[in-house]
């Protein structure tokens, strides 16, 4: 007996990677505008909440980490974020390209 196969196009491969580089810029965006919210006022308890905090910040801090160690802050304000969004934007549009051929 022999199963069934879902064969991917290579531009169905070439969309998933072209979402997954979209959603993870939402995610980005999200940590910074949930950073400026933190620093106003303090996010209420609510264990819903903060798994959804904990869960940007745990997926996006790593990758952010590394543009922070060499991209300096300007004054109070923190440009690394823009730079890990280009670059991620950059690196994703080439590689969706390469798979798409």
């Amino acid at each position: 007996m022999t199963l069934p196969v879902a064969a991917l196009e290579r531009g169905q491969i070439a969309d998933y990677v072209a979402t997954v580089v979209f959603v993870y810029t939402v995610l980005i965006i999200g940590a910074v505008l949930l950073s400026w919210v933190r620093q106003f006022r303090p996010i209420p308890y609510n264990t819903t909440v903060r798994a959804v905090i904990g869960f940007v910040d745990d997926t996006t801090e790593p990758y952010l980490r590394v543009f922070r160690s060499f991209v300096p802050r300007i004054g109070p304000i923190d440009i690394s974020p823009i730079v890990a969004i280009l670059v991620l934007s950059i690196v994703g549009s080439v590689i969706v390209g390469l798979i798409r051929g």
